[in-house]
């Protein structure tokens, strides 16, 4: 019987030590929002190198802000929310707001050919493509600058240039030659308004009709009319030979031996168009642009929901195109407005959540890390989270 009872005594034992190790392990924290993002972030830009700038905000307040790597390798300068960084084409959705209040001001009309400002454009169908059609890339325009010598030599037959190479013209080329080869385009890729191509010349072309419409320069007009209103005060354009402020990122990219190297404004200026590609800002005054955005203190409520309207279908799954934004509906997640960006050695996202009032923003200067996986990554941990 003593024999029985000591058995049953050592059952109970180990049962109740099982019932307490198994307690405290359920007691043990799961991973916050926070440390998940940083976990990601710093494996996707490991310390040493170039890295990237998240942040992350939620009814405009700061969930998560943090800088991975460096923006100058050869300095060792970290990178933080005050780094400024090359936006790429992120910056074609500020041109798509200019044209917005120039039109809120009668100053043109998104329904305006684009025959009306480039008279010297000799095929009839540029009065038939409108300025809505530049901002959605549905205008059928092909991108048609010279890439190889063969093409360099039938560009200079009919074109004069500044450049005296086919590598010179893709380096160094500004707006005004850059969109040069239209005056004579023979022919469309398709008719405008039905179909999506994603076009550059087509938004350098907002710069100078920027120009024509408020005769003054882009980067003064812009300056005044957009970032100072949205809080962008240190906001600026690329030029060649321009001072950029002590904190501007290099970007990077690997050599054919694995080093990382510098490819961007201290090697070329392919930074050199601006409407379509070539605002320098900072993670911070970018988060001040989207609560600019969402607050109407830019343009109207109705111009926002103007460009952010689906225009036509892309490329990409469960995505369109409106005026300077991708509109992302997949299925069981809410609505995102984004826009990405590649240029030189940068690699930049920013996306918004409308129906959640969040946003976040990745601005990396390295080109190698998988920007698709990981906002993908960050969007499932929103959603595990229950932020989306």
């Amino acid at each position: 019987m003593r024999r029985h009872l000591d058995r049953l005594s050592l059952s109970l034992l180990l049962l109740s030590a099982m019932s307490l190790s198994a307690s405290l392990l359920s007691c043990t924290p799961s991973p916050t929002l926070e440390e998940e993002l940083d976990t990601l972030m710093g494996e996707t830009f490991p310390s040493g190198g170039p890295g990237a700038q998240m942040i992350l905000v939620r009814e405009g307040k700061t969930l998560f802000s943090r800088g991975y790597g460096l923006s100058d390798l050869e300095k060792g300068t970290p990178i933080t929310d005050s780094t400024y960084f090359n936006i790429c084409s992120v910056s074609k959705q500020f041109s798509s707001v200019a044209l917005m209040l120039l039109s809120e001001r009668g100053l043109l009309s998104l329904d305006d050919p684009v025959k009306k400002y480039f008279p010297s454009f000799e095929a009839e169908f540029f009065s038939r493509i409108t300025l809505r059609h530049l901002l959605s890339h549905t205008s059928g325009i092909p991108d048609s600058r010279p890439r190889n010598e063969e093409q360099w030599r039938e560009y200079l037959s009919r074109n004069e240039s500044t450049f005296s190479s086919v590598k010179e013209f893709d380096l160094f080329c500004e707006e005004e030659e850059s969109v040069r080869y239209l005056e004579h385009l023979g022919a469309l890729s398709f008719e405008p308004g039905t179909r999506y191509e994603y076009m550059n010349p087509t938004y350098q072309l907002i710069l100078m009709i920027v120009e024509q419409v408020t005769g003054q320069d882009f980067d003064s007009w812009m300056r005044e009319n957009v970032f100072l209103p949205a809080g962008m005060p240190t906001t600026f354009y690329f030029e060649p030979n321009r001072n950029v402020p002590p904190l501007t990122a290099h970007g990077y990219s690997k050599d054919s031996e694995g080093n990382w190297k510098e490819d961007d404004y201290g090697e070329a200026n392919f930074f050199g168009t601006k409407a379509d590609g070539g605002i320098y800002t900072t993670p911070l005054e970018f988060v001040q642009w989207d609560r600019a955005l969402y607050s109407d203190r830019v343009m109207s409520e109705a111009s926002r929901k103007e460009v952010h309207t689906p225009r036509i279908a892309t490329d990409i799954p469960d995505t369109d195109y409106g005026y300077g934004w991708f509109i992302e509906h997949k299925e069981g997640r809410p609505g995102k407005i984004y826009h990405t960006g590649d240029n030189g050695g940068f690699l930049i996202f920013e996306g918004r959540f409308p129906e959640k009032d969040l946003f976040y923003l990745i601005f990396a200067n390295e080109p190698e890390w998988d920007r698709e996986g990981t906002v993908e990554k960050v969007d499932l941990l929103l959603l595990k989270h229950k932020l989306i």
